[in-house]
């Protein structure tokens, strides 16, 4: 398995903003904006309006309320068949390019990979992921501010901070069946065993980020399918960035892309791959730098 392994290990995709040269924002200059907020999107033309419309009126009200206040929205279209595009560009319209941008890639890439691409891109002294569907109120992102606050002093300005849905797992657990819930706790066990043993909550997709936590582990991740916040958070420990795991309001909304067996069984496959390539020297970690 190890053999298997190291062989089908693949080497980081070169075509990102890390690569590119020119006039596009990218991760390593310099912060010219306080947040970068980040939404993979994939076939989300009905849900994403909902969240648009409760970040940005948030943002709005923030920095209404703080001028020095700045953001960024980036919608990364990960090769959506429906019209997620079209409408991500409307909010362009609305609030202008230099608050809401949209970046479209052609071929479907998976959540990470569309979160990488929009992290490269950003622009931001501190960089959210949020997901499309808003199942995490926007407004909470106070909390993860809050928890990354209580890390300082950062290690060489590094640090992250997890939203987190583990205090509602009680009430998820009542409400799913003993199929999928045996699934999750397996899934969970997996996570602990092999990458990641002092988070409760990998998979919440409501994370913040200091930009040079971001460069350090985005630059250095692999999985681009579900799986890859879990070795996002590998990485960070590895690393030693401090992470801080809050509890977040969390509502389950309809139209996942998650199915539940086959997508379970892909991040199982990927937890175990994650160990083994680290170890084997498949996958090694690499400091970046800024400019």
């Amino acid at each position: 398995v190890c053999a298997i392994a190291h062989v089908t290990a693949k080497t980081m995709p070169h075509e990102d903003a890390e690569c590119r040269k020119g006039s596009a924002p990218n991760i390593h200059d310099p912060a010219t904006r306080e947040l970068s907020v980040v939404v993979p999107s994939y076939n989300e033309e009905n849900r994403l309006p909902l969240m648009m419309d409760e970040a940005l009126d948030y943002l709005e009200k923030r920095q209404k309320q703080d001028p020095s206040f700045s953001y960024e929205v980036i919608v990364v279209n990960d090769g959506s068949k429906d019209q997620t595009a079209k409408v991500a560009k409307e909010y362009c319209k609305k609030y202008g390019s230099d608050k809401v941008r949209v970046i479209s890639l052609e071929k479907n890439r998976g959540k990470g990979g569309a979160v990488r691409t929009g992290v490269f891109s950003s622009r931001g002294k501190t960089i959210l992921m949020a997901d499309a569907d808003g199942a995490t109120k926007f407004a909470d992102i106070e909390k993860v501010e809050e928890g990354l606050k209580n890390l300082q002093p950062w290690p060489e300005g590094m640090a992250i901070s997890c939203g987190s849905r583990a205090h509602l797992e009680k009430d998820s657990i009542a409400k799913r069946s003993y199929f999928r819930t045996l699934l999750m706790y397996g899934f969970h066990f997996l996570v602990w065993f092999l990458c990641v043993k002092e988070i409760r909550d990998t998979q919440c997709g409501f994370k913040l980020l200091t930009r040079e936590a971001a460069l350090q582990t985005f630059s250095n991740l692999h999985i681009e399918r579900w799986a890859f916040d879990v070795e996002l958070l590998y990485i960070a420990q590895r690393l030693k960035i401090p992470i801080a795991e809050v509890a977040v309001n969390w509502t389950e909304i309809e139209g996942s892309k998650l199915v539940p067996f086959w997508s379970w069984l892909q991040m199982g496959r990927d937890l175990l791959f994650i160990r083994l390539r680290y170890m084997t020297g498949a996958w090694k970690l690499e400091a970046k730098k800024c400019n």
